[in-house]
């Protein structure tokens, strides 16, 4: 089966390094290829080091509306049996584009929806309508999370036609010998300019407002504070690895506040797994996730995290996860816990639960058989009304 994935953009962010993840483990009778709407980053680049063609379209705003006719051109040519779509951009364009081609099996995964917000903006009754009319151009909306699932609901998409499928994680990518991950981390720093001994807070996401990452910025104005009353406490430093167009807002908030010396921006980074072995704790201040990716990203990585949203560890038991703990998304509750982490020794902890619980290749099993049962059969199209009944997945309990 041949698959185009339409994407709204490839920089890395979580939507996007979801999508070369499932790629990578996609059962190999799907072939897939990907067409990104505008901004080739550097997911772009991943993704065609692992062999998989990206058609860059070039779209120049939100508005651009020739890109419909190019995206349609290359569907009807590029002989594929079913796209599927990523983001709301792509999810209104690529629906449209697939029925205009003749491409019947239509998949979007519906990424950062929330009950008022749909990637990051406000939504009014006009987006609203907007998303619908496109939705009953599909034949499933695919939910990265209960959360995400009952929000399509509260929209009025029917339940019938929404399939659970969570996010997933290839935990393996983030075990390390000790000595290994020793090494890893020695270099990491010197080579980010941190310091051996210092303790290092991370956060990882864009450089949005959602976000919210001010809250560590602050947080570690009280953190200096401190060591430097006790020199015993190792030298505070915060690390955030993401780009965006918060970055400037948060260097002036941190030079306004006496901060800027220990606060490092990476930018945009792919090496992710590999950057979290350079910290000693996670800190995720978004009150506003879908799914809460870069958490059990860290998890995985053997790192205590301290959050404000995170639907994934939500949707367990709380066994599931027992070093990741739940903030108000403020500064004085990240100061009181970051606190109580400072004295821990900088090891690994072991992958809980959750971790397995997301398994990248269940989850991309469990898509390969949905392309199955909505794709057409070897021989002909696909059999009436199967597009219409796409079966609802049910996330297992850990």
């Amino acid at each position: 089966m041949k698959v185009l994935h339409v994407i709204t953009g490839l920089a890395s962010g979580g939507a996007e390094r979801q999508l070369l993840l499932m790629l990578r483990h996609l059962p190999r009778e799907h072939h897939c290829e990907v067409a990104t709407l505008t901004n080739p980053g550097t997911v772009a680049t991943a993704l065609r080091a692992d062999g998989v063609t990206v058609h860059d379209l070039a779209m120049r705003g939100n508005r651009d509306l020739a890109v419909l006719p190019r995206l349609t051109r290359l569907i009807r040519s590029g002989g594929y049996d079913l796209v599927h779509t990523h983001l709301y951009r792509a999810g209104l364009y690529g629906r449209l584009a697939a029925r205009l081609a003749g491409v019947r099996p239509v998949v979007a995964t519906e990424h950062s929806l929330h009950a008022g917000v749909i990637e990051g903006r406000p939504t009014s009754r006009g987006v609203r309508a907007l998303y619908l009319a496109a939705e009953r151009l599909g034949s499933v909306t695919v939910a990265v999370s209960g959360q995400v699932a009952g929000t399509l609901a509260d929209w009025g998409v029917p339940p019938a036609r929404v399939h659970l499928l969570p996010n997933g994680i290839d935990a393996a990518a983030y075990l390390l010998p000790t000595a290994s991950r020793a090494a890893l981390r020695q270099n990491l720093r010197t080579a980010l300019g941190l310091p051996q001994q210092a303790w290092v807070v991370g956060g990882v996401g864009r450089l949005v407002p959602g976000k919210r990452f001010e809250v560590l910025v602050d947080a570690l104005v009280e953190l200096r504070a401190e060591a430097e009353r006790h020199p015993a406490l190792r030298e505070p430093r915060l690390l955030l690895v993401g780009a965006g167009p918060e970055q400037t807002a948060l260097e002036r908030r941190a030079e306004r506040l006496g901060v800027r010396d220990a606060v490092l921006f990476t930018g945009e980074r792919e090496d992710v797994p590999e950057l979290l072995t350079a910290i000693d704790v996670l800190a995720a201040p978004s009150a506003g996730e879908t799914f809460g990716l870069t958490v059990l990203e860290a998890l995985a990585a053997g790192l205590p995290v301290r959050h404000s949203a995170c639907p994934a560890l939500d949707e367990l038991d709380p066994q599931a996860a027992p070093e990741a703990v739940r903030l108000p998304s403020e500064a004085a509750a990240y100061t009181a816990a970051l606190r109580g982490l400072w004295a821990r020794r900088s090891a690994a902890l072991p992958q809980p639960p959750a971790v397995r619980h997301y398994d990248i290749a269940r989850i991309a099993a469990d898509l390969g058989r949905l392309y199955d049962r909505l794709g057409p059969p070897a021989d002909g199209p696909p059999a009436d009304g199967l597009a219409a009944r796409p079966r609802r997945a049910v996330a297992d309990r850990v």
